[in-house]
C-alpha cells in the first residue's frame, strides 16, 4: 500500500453555485468528495456530469461533488460564459473556477474529464481519466462510508451546494432551428427540455411540445419528456408518410432519436435504447431501436437517410425512418482531423450539419478541431480548419483561416455556407468559389445555429442571449462582410517524452470494487492504436487484445500524438445476476520523441489507489 496522499487545497478564481461561499478541504472533511474536472467544450465532461446525477441522488448526505472547471478554449476562460454553461447543463454542485488549470496540475489530470476521489479525512484515494465510472464510484462510496463510519469519521448532512437565480425568458438556451411550412419556426429549447413553435417573427410562441421537465417518455407534447434535445430535421413528404411522424428530434442525453408528429404534437422514440454507445465499430444496419446512441447532437436529410451528428463518440451516423434502421456512416471514433474515404477517416465532436442546395454536399461543423468539413462522394474533407488544439479568429484564405469550437452550420443558394462560430461569438462564411472566409456578424451569445428562412434571411439561434436574431440586410453580400486579423491560439498540453525505438505501451485496468474481467465471450480486453502523422510508428499501430503493446516509434520523426483507444469488459462478482460493464477510454497523447528518454508509455484504463 503507498502512502497516503493528502488532497491539495482548492483554489481558484471564484466559486459557483456556493452562494458566494469558497470551500476548502478542511470545510469538506467528514464526507466523501468527488473532483470533477471538466471543461465545458467537451462531450466527455458533458456525459461525466450525467453519469454523476444519479450518485449525487444516491449518496446526497454523504457526497460532495465539486466541479473544477479547467478550459480548454479561451471562450471558457470568460466567467460569465462559464456560468451560463454551468446553468445550461444543469450542473447541481459547486463549481471551482480554475481558468489557469491550476488546480488540475495540482491533482497531476492528464486528460478531459478527470475525477478524483477524497476520503472524509481529506485523503486522494482514487483518481480516474474517462468516462464510464458510475458504477466504481458507488462501490467505491459504498466501502468509504462503511469505514469512515466505523470509524466515526463520517458526518451525514446537507451539502454546500446553493442554487441560483433562473431568470425568466420565452427559451433558455436554444440550441438548434429549422424553418416550417408558413414561416414558423421550430426551436430545440435545450435547458428547459423541450421543442418551442414560435411564429414568422422567431418571438411569438405557438406552442411547445414537452413536458420542460428533464426525462423520458413518449406521448401527447404535455406530457412528453427529453434530455436537453438539440438537432431537428424535417423528413421528405413521401418519408413521413411511411414512417408516421414529420420530425426527427435528436435527444441528446438521452442517447435517443425522437419523432415528432407535427399535426398533434405526439412524440414516439424512433432509434436508440437510451444506453450510451460503448461497444466496437461496425458497419452492419441495425433495428434503429436495439443501438445505443451517444450524444446525437444534430440531423440532416442526406443521401436519402437521416445523418446524425454523433457528437458523443467523434462520428457521423445514419438512420432510415422506413426501413427502421440505423448505422454508422463516418469516422472510426478516434477523436482528431484526418480527411480520406468516410470509414477511416477521423472527426471531433461533429454538432452542426447542413445540405448544400444540390443535395451533393453535407457540411459538418467539426468544433473540437474547430473546422467545417464536408461530405461528398463517399471522402470527407476539410474546408476550414488544422485540429484539435489550434484555434482563433482568423478570417482569409481558408487555408489559414481559424474557428473556435463552432456549433453549426447553414448552407446558402450560391453554394457557400454560414459558420456559427459558437465560441467567437460570430457568424462567419465560407465560399468555395473563392477559397475565402469572412465575419459577417459579430458580438453575439455562444450562437449555435443558424437558419434560412423563406423571404432569404437568415436567423441566428443565439443561444446564450437566448433567442433567435436575424442578420442584418446585407450581412450576406460583398459589402457587408468583413475581414477580421484576430488572435492566433494553440492549446499546449505538455508532451510526453518518448524514447526513439522500442517502446511499450501499457495501459493499466483494475477493476472496480466487487468486479473482476468477463471472458464469457472471449478476451475481455482491446487495445486500438494509431498516430498522427502516421509515420511517427514504424510498428505496433492496429487492434489486439491485450492492453501492453510494443511500438517501435521513428527517430526521424520529432514527435505527433498517438491515439490509444482500450476497453475492458467486466462483470460482478458473488451476485445472483451478475450485472455486466463496459469500461473504455480514448486517448489523445502528445509526444515528443528525444534520445535518452523512457522506452516506456503507462496509461490508467480506471482508478487505482492513490
Amino acid at each position: 500500500m503507498s502512502a497516503r496522499v493528502r488532497a491539495p487545497e482548492l483554489r481558484g478564481r471564484a466559486w459557483l453555485n456556493t452562494g458566494g461561499k469558497a470551500l476548502t478541504i478542511q470545510s469538506l472533511k467528514g464526507r466523501c468528495t468527488i473532483l470533477d474536472f471538466w471543461t465545458f467544450c467537451c462531450i466527455n465532461c458533458l456525459h461525466v456530469l450525467d453519469e454523476l446525477r444519479p450518485l449525487e441522488e444516491k449518496y446526497a448526505d454523504v457526497l460532495v461533488v465539486v466541479g473544477v472547471h479547467s478550459p480548454k478554449f479561451e471562450h471558457e476562460k470568460d466567467p460569465a460564459a462559464l456560468a451560463a454553461a454551468v446553468e445550461r447543463y444543469g450542473v447541481r454542485h459547486p463549481v471551482l473556477d480554475d481558468p489557469e488549470l491550476d488546480m488540475w496540475q495540482q491533482y497531476a489530470a492528464r486528460a478531459w474529464p478527470t475525477l478524483a476521489v477524497i476520503d472524509p479525512e481529506g485523503y486522494v484515494v482514487a483518481t480516474m481519466a474517462g468516462e464510464g465510472h458510475a458504477e466504481g464510484l458507488a462501490r467505491l462510496i459504498d466501502e468509504l462510508v462503511a469505514t469512515h463510519e466505523a470509524k466515526g469519521t463520517l458526518h451525514r448532512g446537507d451539502g454546500p451546494y446553493v442554487p441560483p437565480a433562473e431568470p425568466e425568458t420565452a427559451l433558455r438556451f436554444p440550441g438548434k432551428a429549422i424553418a416550417l411550412d408558413g414561416g414558423n419556426l421550430l426551436v430545440s429549447d435545450s435547458a428547459r427540455h423541450s421543442l418551442v413553435e414560435l411564429a414568422p417573427d422567431g418571438e411569438t410562441l405557438v406552442r411547445r411540445i414537452g413536458s420542460g421537465v428533464r426525462g423520458r417518455a413518449d406521448g401527447p407534447a404535455g406530457a412528453a419528456a427529453f434530455a436537453e434535445p438539440q438537432g431537428l430535421c424535417r423528413l421528405p413528404e413521401h418519408a413521413a408518410e411511411v414512417a408516421g411522424y414529420d420530425i426527427v428530434v435528436a435527444d441528446t442525453v438521452n442517447h435517443l432519436l425522437r419523432g415528432v408528429r407535427l399535426a398533434t404534437g405526439e412524440v414516439v422514440t424512433v432509434a436508440g435504447t437510451g444506453r450510451q454507445w460503448r461497444s466496437t465499430v461496425d458497419d452492419h444496419a441495425h433495428d434503429s431501436l436495439s443501438v445505443d446512441l451517444s450524444s446525437p447532437w444534430d440531423l440532416a436529410w442526406y443521401d436519402d437517410k437521416v445523418i446524425v451528428a454523433m457528437a458523443g463518440i467523434h462520428q457521423l451516423w445514419w438512420f432510415d425512418p422506413i426501413r427502421r434502421t440505423a448505422g454508422m456512416y463516418a469516422g472510426t471514433t478516434v477523436e482528431a482531423l484526418r480527411d480520406g474515404p468516410l470509414t477511416e477517416a477521423w472527426l471531433a465532436q461533429p454538432s452542426g450539419l447542413a445540405v448544400s442546395a444540390d443535395g451533393a454536399r453535407l457540411w459538418v461543423a467539426d468544433s473540437e478541431t474547430s473546422a467545417v468539413r464536408y461530405v461528398e462522394n463517399g471522402v470527407l474533407g476539410t474546408a476550414v480548419g488544422h485540429g484539435l488544439f489550434d484555434f482563433g479568429h482568423v478570417d482569409g484564405p481558408a487555408d489559414r483561416a481559424l474557428l473556435q469550437h463552432p456549433l453549426g452550420v447553414c448552407a446558402l443558394p450560391d453554394g457557400s455556407v454560414l459558420i456559427a462560430d459558437t465560441y467567437n461569438g460570430a457568424v462567419r462564411r465560407f465560399d468555395p468559389a473563392t477559397n475565402l472566409v469572412s465575419t459577417v456578424a459579430g458580438g453575439l451569445a455562444e450562437p449555435s445555429d443558424l437558419v434560412l428562412t423563406a423571404d432569404g434571411g437568415v436567423l441566428v439561434v443565439e443561444s446564450a442571449a437566448h433567442r433567435l436574431a436575424r442578420l442584418a440586410p446585407g450581412a450576406l453580400s460583398a459589402v457587408g462582410a468583413s475581414t477580421v486579423d484576430g488572435p492566433r491560439h494553440r492549446t499546449e498540453r505538455k508532451p510526453t517524452e518518448v524514447a526513439a525505438g522500442e517502446v511499450t505501451l501499457d495501459v493499466v485496468f483494475t477493476p472496480a470494487p466487487g468486479q473482476k474481467l468477463d471472458e464469457t465471450y472471449g478476451p475481455s480486453t482491446r487495445l486500438v492504436v494509431s498516430a498522427s502523422p502516421p509515420e511517427l510508428l514504424l510498428e505496433g499501430a492496429g487492434t489486439g487484445t491485450e492492453l501492453s503493446r510494443r511500438l517501435m516509434v521513428d527517430g526521424s520523426v520529432a514527435g505527433g500524438v498517438l491515439q490509444v483507444t482500450a476497453q475492458a469488459a467486466t462483470c460482478d462478482t458473488d451476485a445472483e445476476h451478475a450485472a455486466c460493464h463496459l469500461t473504455r477510454q480514448d486517448w489523445g497523447v502528445p509526444v515528443r520523441v528525444v534520445e535518452g528518454a523512457p522506452a516506456r508509455l503507462p496509461l490508467v484504463l480506471r482508478g487505482v489507489d492513490a
